[in-house]
C-alpha cells in the first residue's frame, strides 16, 4: 500500500530533522543527541568560523636562524605546520610531522633536507560551508588547509580536527581549564583570556555561551559590539557574560577578564545605541 512516488513528499528538510532531534533530547544520550546536532549545523558554518586567523599561525620561517626552527619543531603540538620565508605570503609549502620522524627525526636535519620534506600546500577559498570542506579534505586525502580570499591572500588555517570537533567536541578534555588561551585567576570565578581565542571553540571548551553570530574572535566580537577601541578596565556584557578589557594595544583587544554570569560586575558597561 505504499506508493514510492510519494517518497519525496515525506522526505524531510534539514529544518524539520534539527526540530526532530531537539525534540528527542529526552531519548537521546546527552552526547549521541549533542553529535547529532553538531552534524546538522555543520550546514550553517564555513570555515571562517572555525578557522585559526592569519595572525595566529603558527608556522616554520625558513628565514629564521637554525637553532630556532629546531626548538619549534622539537616543541610543537601540532601534526602539519606552514612552512614559508619570512611572512605567510611567501608560503613554500606544508611540513608533515610525521614524514619528518620518518626521516629519522631533527638529529640529523639540515635546512635541504627539511625542503625536501615539505609539501604543496593545500588551499581552499573562504566561506566554503564546513559540510562542504568534510567532503573535501577525504576526497583530496588532506587534513588541513591554508583559507584564501578572492585576491588568493591567505584568511586563515583550518584543520579535519577542526571540523570534526564541532561534531564530537574537544578530543582532549580536562575537568579544570588548562589552555593556553585560558587560565582561571586563583581562588576567583574569573578567567583572564586571550581576545584572539576562537569564540566557539572557548564555548565548547568552557561550556559558555558567547554569541556566535558574527565575528568569530573574541576580539572581533568585542569590536563589533563597542565600534570602537576600548580603554583598559572598561566593561561590557556579551550575551550573559560581564567582560572587563585588561590589555589592548594599538588597534585591537589582547586580553580579557570574563566574569561568570552570576557576577555583578561594578566595571562600565558599554552599551552600543545601535544594538
Amino acid at each position: 500500500g505504499v506508493d514510492p512516488d510519494s517518497a519525496a513528499q515525506h522526505s524531510l528538510t534539514i529544518e524539520e530533522l534539527r526540530i526532530a532531534v531537539s525534540e528527542s533530547s529526552a531519548m537521546l544520550p546527552q552526547k549521541r543527541h549533542r553529535m547529532l546536532q553538531g552534524i546538522l549545523d555543520l550546514d550553517g558554518l564555513t570555515v571562517d568560523d572555525i578557522m585559526v586567523p592569519h595572525r595566529e599561525i603558527i608556522g616554520i620561517d625558513l628565514d629564521r636562524p637554525w637553532p630556532e626552527i629546531i626548538e619549534l619543531l622539537a616543541s610543537s603540538k601540532y601534526t602539519r605546520l606552514p612552512v614559508f620565508n619570512e611572512t605567510l605570503d611567501n608560503m613554500i609549502g606544508m611540513l608533515d610531522m610525521r614524514k619528518l620522524i620518518r626521516a629519522e627525526g631533527i638529529t640529523q636535519l639540515d635546512r635541504g633536507k627539511l625542503q625536501t620534506l615539505v609539501e604543496d600546500a593545500y588551499y581552499v577559498p573562504e566561506g566554503t560551508q564546513l559540510h562542504k570542506q568534510l567532503v573535501h579534505f577525504q576526497h583530496n586525502r588532506q587534513r588541513a588547509a591554508l583559507v584564501v580570499d578572492e585576491y588568493g591572500d591567505i584568511q586563515g588555517f583550518v584543520t579535519l580536527e577542526d571540523i570534526l570537533e564541532e561534531i564530537v567536541g574537544d578530543f582532549v578534555t580536562d575537568s579544570a581549564p588548562d589552555h593556553q588561551e585560558v587560565r582561571q585567576e586563583a581562588g576567583k570565578d574569573t578567567f583572564l583570556v586571550a581576545a584572539s581565542a576562537n569564540i566557539r571553540s572557548l564555548n565548547r571548551m568552557m561550556n559558555w555561551e558567547l554569541p556566535t553570530d558574527g565575528a568569530t574572535t573574541l576580539n572581533g566580537l568585542i569590536l563589533a559590539k563597542l565600534e570602537t577601541i576600548p580603554e583598559t578596565g572598561e566593561g561590557l556584557k556579551l550575551g550573559v557574560y560581564p567582560i572587563e578589557i585588561v590589555q589592548t594595544s594599538d588597534n585591537s583587544v589582547t586580553t580579557v577578564r570574563v566574569h561568570s554570569p552570576e557576577h555583578d560586575t561594578e566595571t562600565t558597561v558599554l552599551e552600543n545605541t545601535g544594538s
